[in-house]
């Protein structure tokens, strides 16, 4: 029996990472485990951010290590909370990274 949460975000609650991936995870449309530049589009989407378009395309330039266009693996995904940190002031707790 697998077990589906979700988390509905908002940029200024606090999450820790696992939080962070599982709420991403539900924007993994074809459930390859890794985030496209439209999924995470979609993701920015949510939380109602303005120019989510460019925002998913400089946190791809910024996260995606081997040019894949893909956030696949957890270097990455390192990247892009600190990339969500930062730019798009989303308070996500690392002490459990």
């Amino acid at each position: 029996m697998a077990i589906i949460c979700c988390f509905n975000v908002q940029p200024n609650e606090e999450m820790t990472v696992d939080e962070f991936k599982a709420w991403l995870r539900q924007f993994d449309g074809d459930h390859n485990g890794r985030i496209s530049c439209e999924e995470l589009k979609e993701a920015l989407q949510s939380l109602r951010i303005w120019f989510r378009g460019w925002k998913a395309r400089q946190a791809m330039k910024e996260a995606d290590q081997d040019h894949t266009c893909h956030i696949d693996d957890a270097q990455e995904i390192a990247k892009l909370v600190s990339y969500a940190q930062q730019h798009l002031h989303m308070k996500i707790n690392s002490k459990n990274w």
